[in-house]
């Protein structure tokens, strides 16, 4: 890709980011969004591959399917109360229509049949940007409306987020939509404690976007891209390999890791709320998820050639990490002593 297209679809991924948080009238949070979405179809189409252009088209037509919902929502909004304010979304249909333009613009259930098939069609460094900084904006949206919303139409939402994305990971074998299942299925963490506690929902976005960039950031340095490859990753850097499983595990929500802390927070949240049912059930739909975050760590540590699986032998330079990764890996471990700092933010 040419280095100044590539400039210019990044500075503006940047600005319409920064448009959308920090508008507060809802045509200019529309314009940020936009701009989003026509800044990353350069990125995800730019190898050119026809798999490339079909997850390219995929996302055009759904982000602008959901740019439209979302207008329509605050006219609708605005045709009642006359207010174009983010925070005075007060009409019940505006509610409805935005819930389910975010959803569709974030891939929750029922709405996220394009999110792994764009990931797939897609590089790892876009598919990075897919599954973090472009699910941003939404989230800030939801954030901003956040006591306007439908707590029983997004708790079902969550939950079959949750449960989808846990039993549809099962017999991936590509890392992209593994990883792309995982993001349907720590979205529906963060939906089902939104309208109770929607700093909880920011905490738990920036965990997983932290713990899923460490991730990607080791896929794209040992160049992996589907399991029967990652049986070999060992070969290239041995201390990665071991970082990269506790990394996964993270993601999964073990203790005494990183990403157990949003999930313990969110259970608590919930008993709080006497929404003891609905924290039982996540908590459950959560061992899905662990079964394919274990079968990642499996075959990346402990399944070692010669096995049963075919796989085509690559040849494996000598490759070393940047500081990026060794950050994020770390952070992604290691934060869980700061559960009583992120109890007082939340």
């Amino acid at each position: 890709m040419n280095p100044q297209a590539k400039l210019i679809s990044t500075t503006s991924l940047l600005l319409g980011t920064s448009i959308t948080i920090s508008s507060n009238h809802w045509a200019m949070a529309w314009v940020g969004l936009e701009i989003n979405t026509l800044a990353v179809l350069p990125l995800i189409s730019k190898s050119h591959h026809p798999r490339a252009i079909e997850a390219s088209t995929k996302y055009f037509l759904t982000q602008a399917a959901a740019s439209t919902l979302l207008l329509f929502s605050s006219m609708t909004n605005a045709w009642f109360s006359g207010q174009w304010d983010i925070s005075q979304l007060t009409h019940p249909v505006s509610c409805m229509l935005l819930t389910i333009a975010i959803s569709i613009k974030l891939g929750l259930v029922p709405f996220h049949f394009w999110f792994p098939e764009v990931l797939q069609g897609s590089t790892l460094t876009t598919c990075l940007l897919l599954a973090t900084v472009m699910k941003f904006p939404p989230i800030t949206l939801f954030y901003l409306t956040s006591s306007s919303l439908n707590p029983a139409l997004l708790s079902s939402m969550a939950i079959a987020s949750a449960a989808l994305g846990g039993w549809m990971g099962l017999n991936q074998t590509q890392t992209r939509k593994v990883l792309a299942f995982s993001s349907i299925a720590h979205l529906g963490w963060m939906a089902i404690i939104l309208t109770y506690n929607p700093n909880l929902t920011l905490v738990t976005f920036f965990l997983y976007t932290m713990t899923t960039s460490a991730i990607f950031f080791i896929l794209n340095t040992t160049n992996t891209l589907k399991l029967s490859t990652i049986m070999a990753a060992w070969t290239k850097i041995p201390s990665l390999s071991t970082i990269f499983m506790l990394a996964l595990l993270s993601l999964a929500g073990l203790p005494p890791l990183t990403g157990f802390l949003p999930k313990w927070l969110i259970i608590q949240e919930l008993t709080k709320q006497e929404l003891t049912l609905a924290a039982t059930i996540i908590a459950l739909l959560s061992l899905l998820g662990l079964f394919f975050y274990l079968r990642l760590a499996y075959c990346a540590t402990i399944t070692l050639p010669p096995n049963f699986t075919n796989y085509m032998k690559q040849w494996h330079p000598s490759k070393s990490t940047n500081t990026l990764t060794t950050t994020l890996t770390t952070l992604s471990i290691l934060l869980l002593p700061l559960s009583p700092t992120m109890l007082t933010i939340s």
